[in-house]
């Protein structure tokens, strides 16, 4: 029902009415257009310009739309941890979702040296990212943590291909920072294609998923979203 390039053009407003439908589906089929807005706290009309948005006349010709949805759904339901997945994957499957990697598969073909890097989660991530790349023939490495002396990094023709779920990890900025001024073409992959590290970045691919906090703030959000990106992006070079 949302494609990956209606979702590529939302605004930060958009992308929370966004969330908020994809998590409260079963609920919005009965809600008025004044309920709805009233929930997210925003203006009926920036609920109107969002069903444009999204190809639809109006709320009504979209609550329709989101019944069928639902609908289809219910033929065989997805279990409720697999149901953001699942849309992703809609969306992923798409000349939108390939049109997208052709600006990040031109640089890492021509890139002498890929470099991914992350912390935490998104560090094991990178060392993941750098073997895969190497299983396919490209030349990879992968930086767990970020205090290495990148203002000695002199290699020529470097991609550096930054993972962060958030994007707003100080360090990892800093990092990716350096890497710029070593005239590296930076690309990163985040949830929030409005992080820092996204806007710092000359191309970036969001997920737009729900982040998740479990066991005292722990980041429990999906990173499957990040290794099929990767993955793609491999076969494609």
């Amino acid at each position: 029902m949302f494609s990956y390039e209606e979702i590529q053009k939302y605004n930060e407003t958009d992308i929370r009415i966004y969330k908020y439908i994809v998590s409260n589906i079963d609920k919005i089929q009965y809600m008025t257009i004044r309920e709805l807005a009233k929930e997210i706290h925003v203006s009926t009309s920036t609920i109107l310009r969002f069903c444009n948005k999204n190809t639809f006349d109006g709320y009504a010709e979209f609550k329709d739309a989101l019944k069928n949805e639902i609908t289809l759904q219910n033929v065989r339901p997805p279990m409720e941890d697999l149901q953001e997945l699942s849309g992703f994957f809609a969306r992923a499957n798409s000349s939108a979702f390939e049109e997208k990697l052709l600006y990040a598969v031109d640089v890492l073909k021509k890139a002498d040296l890929i470099i991914f890097i992350g912390m935490g989660s998104s560090g094991t991530l990178a060392k993941y990212g750098a073997r895969y790349f190497s299983n396919m023939g490209h030349f990879a490495v992968g930086l767990e943590d970020v205090f290495y002396p990148i203002e000695t990094f002199h290699w020529k023709n470097t991609a550096v291909i930054a993972l962060s779920e958030s994007g707003e990890t100080e360090k990892l900025i800093e990092a990716v920072s350096q890497f710029r001024k070593k005239n590296c073409l930076v690309l990163s992959i985040t949830n929030s294609p409005f992080s820092t590290l996204a806007k710092l970045s000359d191309w970036n691919f969001s997920y737009h998923l729900n982040t998740k906090r479990i066991n005292g703030g722990y980041n429990g959000t999906t990173q499957i979203p990040v290794i099929f990106v990767i993955e793609t992006l491999a076969k494609r070079i």
